[in-house]
């Protein structure tokens, strides 16, 4: 097939492109970042809409939009499209689920039910404060200030013209992760700590997670089955470990043989305190894709550890928040404990 491929060159993207390129699809990338690998169009997400004569040219079956962040980027996108394309699919998030507000804070009301499934409800505030979306604007430059996903989602499911496919990704880690996610872990066992602790809160909440070898399979799976045709699948692996179970594999990976410690929140130090609330898991129903689109996982669990801890080994962040990593409270809480343990066994 012929695909346009908006972005491409990231921590997603770029493995999807390299799987969609290895299946022998024909590509188009429309990105910052010039690729002497592929046919591009070079220039800002903001002019997608001048470039209408040269997709037209390229005839794609399919467009792959993998930095797409608000209602206002959806709408371009569908517009520039329309006529040209066969069908579009589009990235999206579990940030899009009202589970997301109620972890954070942002949306009244109990948990949601488990698991999340595509109908589950959705958020109706926006996912992130300000402050957050600053933050991860200097990760990943494609976001705008108007970053939502559940309108976006709405726009590329309601245009007759073209079909669209939507796919919530999970917390997704791997190689490349602009989030290092594992960094954390990986830096206390490098700084040769012998516990690890966690707000118990914390340690009992499940999240979905992905290892982004395989959610580039999924959306691989999603170009090329006409089943995905409107519809709007989760991405996630099979089993939503909790932080505890999730560290210590990583910790198991590493090869470290240490103790993780899970502390009430009251006595955990501040800055490993988890302020949402964790009575809302983040547990993805992923038997839709499954089922209808055949999906499954090219790269196993284990492995996608081991490569994610290697890569992360090889590539700390460039600034690290030492706020972050305060032993000194760190070993304050852990030798409260001891003294505890000591206490109750003399009696005292």
């Amino acid at each position: 097939m012929r695909i346009v491929v908006i972005g491409g060159t990231g921590f997603i993207g770029g493995v999807a492109v390299q799987q969609l390129h290895h299946q022998g699809h024909e590509l188009l990338l429309f990105h910052r970042r010039p690729s002497p690998s592929f046919r591009q169009i070079t220039a800002e997400r903001s002019r997608l809409a001048d470039f209408r004569a040269e997709f037209e040219e390229f005839k794609p079956d399919i467009v792959v939009d993998t930095i797409l962040g608000s209602a206002r980027q959806a709408e371009t996108l569908m517009s520039t499209f329309k006529g040209i394309a066969k069908r579009v699919v589009a990235l999206s998030s579990m940030d899009a689920y009202r589970a997301c507000g109620v972890l954070h804070r942002t949306e009244p009301g109990p948990p949601d039910s488990l698991p999340l499934t595509e109908d589950s409800p959705l958020r109706t505030q926006p996912a992130y404060p300000p402050q957050r979306i600053g933050m991860l604007k200097s990760l990943f430059q494609w976001l705008d200030d108007e970053y939502d996903k559940v309108p976006v989602e709405r726009i590329v499911m309601s245009v007759s013209e073209i079909p669209g496919t939507v796919l919530r990704l999970p917390m997704v880690y791997g190689p490349g992760d602009p989030l290092h996610r594992f960094f954390p872990i990986l830096k206390r066992i490098r700084d040769g700590r012998s516990s690890i602790i966690l707000d118990e809160s914390l340690a009992r909440w499940r999240g979905s997670r992905g290892y982004v070898g395989n959610v580039a399979a999924a959306i691989l799976a999603a170009v090329e089955s006409p089943n995905a045709e409107r519809r709007i699948y989760n991405v996630a692996e099979p089993v939503a470990f909790t932080e505890e179970e999730w560290t210590r594999k990583i910790c198991d990976a590493a090869g470290w043989n240490g103790r993780i410690v899970t502390l009430p929140t009251n006595r955990t130090p501040a800055h490993l305190r988890f302020p949402g609330n964790t009575d809302q898991h983040w547990v993805a129903d992923t038997s839709r894709i499954r089922n209808e689109l055949s999906y499954t996982e090219i790269i196993p669990l284990d492995e996608a550890i081991g490569r994610t801890i290697e890569w992360e080994q090889a590539n700390p962040p460039a600034q690290i928040d030492p706020s972050l990593y305060d032993y000194a409270a760190e070993d304050r809480a852990l030798s409260e404990i001891d003294s505890n343990k000591v206490r109750k066994r003399t009696g005292e």
